[in-house]
């Protein structure tokens, strides 16, 4: 019988975890409620523990202690969308249980899975029950219950798996608008997913699917060539050695070239050793540049020589980046180039793509702030799905400090950006930016993807559907009669509206529009502008 769980096992679940969840990816993709095309629960959370998956396979170590440090780092470095966020959370609060232990038993793992359970409501400012959340509370709870009496993994696992089953059909009783759709909750479908894939690796059963690993770059990388304070201490060798050989000695052979590599590896580091017996090139970064120079020469002429002082230079980087340090930046999720590029007119410094269907994770979000030279950076993420995640980000950045403006839309970024004012100081400009958000009212229009009952609408695969940042507001099978009854629904006494057109919609088409909105709505001036956003066939702004 399986009475504990050692560093390897741990290791064994975490994977074929995250193996259950990418089978599954597509079906908890589709559990979610609203009919437009962001179902990404499933994917989301796929990705995030993936990114656990990868930071282990960096580890070569099987104590639980390492195991446990690179799950929870790596889920938060990949969290994405609010389901993987709380995903990350809830292995956070596990790992920081057990990373103390020699081996987990029953009562060890119940007392982890009830700390993930209060990590990750932690983590939700304003928490809802109907969620993965609750999930995770009655999963957590009822393990606290057996674990005294059930010490035998086999036993003990097949009961929180039931209780976790019977809270993810608990869900639509909870949160109603779960009951209109016909569906459970899809975080906490697939919570349940990484559960059983857990259980699977403790009876030996192997998962034969291979997951995609994501391949992004460290925090830490990103970190070193934002803050060029810190690249000075790392410049381990302080020369870079650049030189040809040439007219090389008759007695010089291919062998003496390899040889002559090998001792620069010996000397230094960023070695190039290439050519033949007519010519050959050298690069070497070393504190001994002469030595090289010496050895060099005893298979030929040396020509074109360089030697560059790095510390030298760094010391230049580091006064230009001193100099160009301001105080305030900003940086911004968008999709779509035409959106990219308004949000560059407006100075923010880094765009980050992602939006719908698409979400950036934390580390995404973090190695952007990390890019801005500025000591305050706020972050527009123009999501609702996104906002977790960028606080999340607040954890992975050092000698910055990340402001996060909860826009839930590009247009409500749009006025963020404009609300900033570089002569104001930070607090200064974070209210102005959160009160800018309330100067603008936001409908969108794109194509309903599943049948489904919501908000008083019996909706079709296909229908056109205009919608706020909460509800759906309009339904019908025109683009352009959606966008003019959305307007009349959500216009409250506005001046201007600007259309912010999709990739898949015409400037013709959108010209159309307005001059309709202009015969429609005759107090009303209309822009146009190109968005390029894929899935919205238009973002309506009205101020």
């Amino acid at each position: 019988m399986q009475k504990t769980i050692n560093g390897a096992m741990l290791r064994s679940m975490i994977t074929t975890a995250a193996k259950l969840l990418e089978i599954n990816r597509v079906v908890v993709d589709s559990l979610n409620v609203f009919p437009v095309p962001d179902g990404d629960t499933g994917t989301n959370m796929s990705l995030t523990i993936k990114s656990a998956v990868k930071e282990l396979s960096n580890s070569r170590s099987n104590k639980i202690a390492d195991i446990a440090e690179a799950a929870s780092k790596g889920a938060l470095k990949g969290a994405r969308g609010n389901s993987g966020v709380i995903l990350s959370q809830v292995l956070r609060g596990f790992c920081s249980y057990v990373k103390d232990l020699n081996e987990i038993d029953t009562k060890a793992f119940a007392n982890a899975l009830l700390q993930g359970a209060e990590v990750a409501y932690g983590a939700v400012s304003q928490p809802k029950e109907g969620t993965m959340l609750t999930v995770a509370r009655m999963v957590a709870e009822h393990a606290q219950s057996i674990k005294n009496k059930q010490k035998d993994f086999e036993l003990f696992f097949p009961e929180i798996l039931k209780k976790g089953n019977e809270a993810v059909e608990l869900t639509p009783k909870l949160l109603p608008v779960l009951a209109k759709a016909g569906v459970v909750d899809a975080g906490g479908k697939g919570l349940m997913c990484v559960f059983e894939g857990m259980f699977k690796a403790l009876m030996g059963e192997k998962i034969d699917v291979s997951i995609d690993i994501p391949d992004t770059k460290s925090t830490e990388t990103a970190m070193e060539h934002a803050d060029i304070m810190t690249l000075g201490a790392n410049i381990e060798f302080a020369y870079c050695t650049e030189f040809f050989i040439i007219n090389l000695k008759k007695k010089t052979t291919l062998a003496d070239i390899e040889r002559l590599k090998e001792t620069l590896m010996k000397m230094g580091d960023s070695v190039i050793v290439i050519g033949d017996l007519e010519f050959v090139k050298v690069h070497v970064h070393t504190n001994t540049p002469g030595m090289a120079l010496t050895k060099a020469l005893e298979l030929g002429e040396l020509d074109k020589l360089k030697i560059e002082n790095m510390l030298e230079q760094n010391r230049a980087l580091i006064k230009k980046y001193e100099a160009e340090k301001k105080e305030i930046g900003m940086v911004a999720v968008s999709s779509g180039d035409g959106l990219t590029g308004i949000f560059k007119d407006l100075m923010v410094d880094e765009v980050i793509e992602g939006g719908q269907s698409m979400n950036p994770s934390a580390n995404d979000i973090a190695n952007a702030v990390a890019r801005v030279n500025a000591e305050n950076v706020f972050v527009f993420p123009n999501n609702k799905n996104i906002i977790l995640a960028a606080e999340q980000a607040k954890s992975l950045v050092e000698n910055k400090t990340i402001h996060v403006i909860p826009t839930r839309n590009v247009p409500q970024g749009f006025s963020a950006a404009l609300a900033f004012n570089p002569e104001l100081p930070v607090d200064e400009n974070k209210a102005n930016m959160i009160h800018a958000l309330d100067a603008v009212t936001v409908g969108q229009i794109t194509t309903a993807v599943r049948s489904t009952k919501v908000d008083g609408f019996e909706l079709k695969v296909g229908d056109i559907i205009g919608l706020d940042n909460k509800k759906i507001l309009a339904q019908g099978n025109n683009i352009d009669d959606i966008a003019i009854d959305l307007i009349g629904r959500l216009r409250t006494g506005e001046e201007l509206v600007t259309l912010y057109y999709g990739k898949d919609v015409t400037e013709e088409q959108a010209n159309a529009l307005s001059a309709r909105i202009s015969d429609v709505y005759p107090n009303i001036d209309v822009d146009i502008h190109y968005g390029g956003q894929p899935i919205y066939y238009y973002y309506i702004s009205l101020e």
